[in-house]
């Protein structure tokens, strides 16, 4: 393989592992957001199966429940769509390995 082929595709090998570690490092964070949320409405839920009072029980769906249950959707499905990144950017190195065994 020419000396031009492996320095582009090394090249391109560390700008695509410069994006994954973005994603990784977005990973991580959203990672942690989610298990906040994930205690958040853990409690929450315990809080309400430990309640009676019927406009109590209202009152604590609407403000706490409700909402930490839909940021903790929002946020798993915002990690998912970082993991296929973060797959997709594993491939791309992966190729580029086997084509260009450079490291």
């Amino acid at each position: 393989m020419d000396d031009y082929v492996k320095d582009a595709l090394q090249e391109w090998k560390e700008e695509l592992l410069g994006q994954k570690k973005d994603f990784d490092e977005e990973y991580e964070k959203v990672k942690t957001e989610l298990q906040l949320y994930s205690y958040k409405f853990g409690i929450t839920k315990q809080v309400l199966q430990s309640t009676i009072n019927e406009e109590m029980i209202k009152n604590i769906k609407a403000n706490y429940q409700e909402p930490f249950e839909e940021k903790y959707n929002e946020l798993k499905a915002q990690l998912k769509k970082l993991e296929d990144k973060r797959n997709v950017y594993n491939m791309f190195v992966e190729k580029i390995e086997q084509a260009n065994p450079v490291k």
